[in-house]
């Protein structure tokens, strides 16, 4: 069986995501995130803070670093990598574990302030222009018939169960 690493979490961006690009012109958006687990302790429940940087690459990350604010909530799907390194030093060994996001969610309602409620999918995402919706529905209100391609709504009154 192969093996897996992949992680899913939710949580709120710590700090504003910063963009930086290497030499051959590759985005970077680098974020932080807290993720609160809660626990009963006693009669009491205690919530217990886990930080994690993030790291976004391409596209995607330059499409949604003007969104990714502090406070907000996103969700991340993504892999862990981990980085080792001697410190210079004491000359002991580090280590830090770091999560490389395939994908990048807003998440929250448009009231938790920019950029709420989108989506950061492969193709990137960017923020609707205004006025942009759903069309309006017919004239005067009413449904148009058949519009939904299910046909028209002939069905018994009388379910069987």
């Amino acid at each position: 069986m192969a093996d897996i690493n992949r992680v899913v979490l939710v949580g709120r961006l710590v700090r504003d995501a910063e963009q930086k690009y290497t030499p051959g012109g590759l985005a970077i958006c680098e974020f932080s995130v807290a993720i609160n687990n809660r626990r009963k302790q006693g009669d009491e429940w205690v919530d217990e803070a886990n930080f994690f940087d993030v790291t976004l690459f391409g596209r995607q990350g330059e499409a949604i670093q003007r969104y990714l604010l502090k406070g907000k909530q996103v969700g991340i799907d993504g892999r862990l990598k981990q980085d080792r390194w001697q410190d210079k030093e004491t000359g002991q060994n580090r280590s830090k574990v770091n999560i490389i996001a395939d994908n990048v969610m807003l998440l929250g309602s448009s009231s938790d302030g920019p950029g709420g409620g989108g989506s950061g999918g492969s193709g990137g995402w960017s923020k609707p222009e205004s006025g942009s919706g759903p069309p309006a529905g017919p004239a005067g209100g009413g449904r148009a018939d058949n519009d939904d391609g299910f046909g028209g709504d002939d069905f018994p009154d009388n379910i069987p169960f």
